[in-house]
């Protein structure tokens, strides 16, 4: 199910298990030689609900939480990271017990079969988008409980589709299905929208209204065989154009800005970027350069459209590059009270 190579490159989707048996999910392209940026997901709980051989599991499902975890017991898994410009989870190298890769995960359930109805479904979806789609299977994974073992009667289906190509053909396939109406893909009825909703609103402040209007234009979450899902469209690891440290970031602080989306070519992935223009900051003072707005939460993908306007709240940053104009963006989603609100579609420029 792991993998141990120590230099194996874990991307967005992955998960890393340490020496402890805390279970990381791994975020982003872009880590440290020796680090792996990850966030804390499961960890050994007596008590927990969950169960992998005889160790029983809990989720971990705040940001908070999961800083006080580690912070009070685990501290090596926190460290500033200086590309980065703050604080982040993460898993060093040598504390890394077993990486897990959702395609290897996959390909392990379709070549010795499905253990349990979770995993049929999960395998039973990914051939539908694969076939729908005409991608190779090897560019679809398993992510979520299933890639760690650790799902349970009532779990998501969670999906991965890497490469660029392949995840915007499974991207356009699965719009199709849904719209069709027909087969085991569906989108969320309103019910289950309004439980999705009272979930993010805890730290994402949208109105239900907003919430639907948005949440009901996008494909990568809604209901297979009458279980949810949830799809990270993700690039290849040599897609990317940027290696640690080409980069650096320097946070501004919290800001508001109402704009205009002038590109949303990368808008379906996780990480996510939107490129913006006619910004207007709300709450301080102008930073007039700022020219993309990004997010490594899955809930932003796909949120905003090309010639919408839209707000949004974040975290603002310097953007350093080794070669090139400095400039600034705004990162939504890193903490409690970030949002992205499309307002619509501009009739003209």
């Amino acid at each position: 199910m792991g993998q141990t190579m120590e230099t194996l490159e874990a991307v967005e989707g992955f998960a890393v298990e340490t020496l402890e048996g805390l279970i990381f999910t791994v975020k982003g392209l872009v880590h440290p030689l020796h680090r792996l940026i990850a966030y804390l997901r499961f960890m050994p709980d007596p008590g927990g609900d969950r169960k992998r051989g005889s160790v029983s599991y809990r989720r971990v499902y705040r940001f908070e939480e999961q800083r006080e975890i580690l912070q009070r017991r685990f501290p090596i898994y926190i460290a500033y990271d200086p590309i980065f410009g703050f604080e982040v989870q993460g898993v060093p190298r040598q504390y890394a017990q077993n990486i897990f890769d959702p395609c290897f995960r996959l390909a392990e359930i379709l070549e010795k079969g499905a253990k349990d109805p979770l995993e049929e479904n999960s395998l039973a979806f990914a051939n539908l988008l694969k076939d729908a789609a005409g991608v190779p299977m090897s560019s679809l994974g398993v992510s979520g409980s299933v890639l760690v073992g650790l799902h349970r009667p009532g779990s998501d289906v969670d999906l991965a589709v890497y490469g660029d190509r392949e995840s915007r053909g499974v991207h356009g396939a699965l719009g199709g299905l849904l719209d069709s109406g027909q087969g085991p893909v569906r989108r969320l009825d309103r019910a289950e929208l309004a439980a999705l909703h009272a979930s993010h609103r805890t730290d994402t402040p949208l109105t239900f209204s907003d919430f639907v209007r948005l949440q009901s234009r996008k494909t990568n979450e809604g209901y297979f065989a009458g279980i949810p899902y949830f799809i990270r469209f993700i690039k290849g690891k040599r897609e990317g154009e940027q290696r640690y440290g080409d980069t650096s970031y320097e946070p501004l602080g919290k800001a508001t800005i109402r704009f205009r989306v002038t590109d949303d070519a990368d808008a379906i992935f996780t990480p996510c970027r939107y490129a913006v223009e006619d910004v207007l900051f709300l709450d301080r003072a102008e930073e007039a350069d700022l020219q993309e707005v990004v997010s490594f939460r899955g809930r932003f993908s796909d949120q905003v459209r090309t010639a919408e306007l839209a707000t949004a709240r974040g975290s603002l940053e310097r953007v350093v590059p080794r070669e090139g104009k400095v400039h600034h963006r705004l990162a939504v989603g890193g903490e409690a009270g970030d949002y992205l609100l499309s307002q619509g579609q501009l009739l003209s420029k």
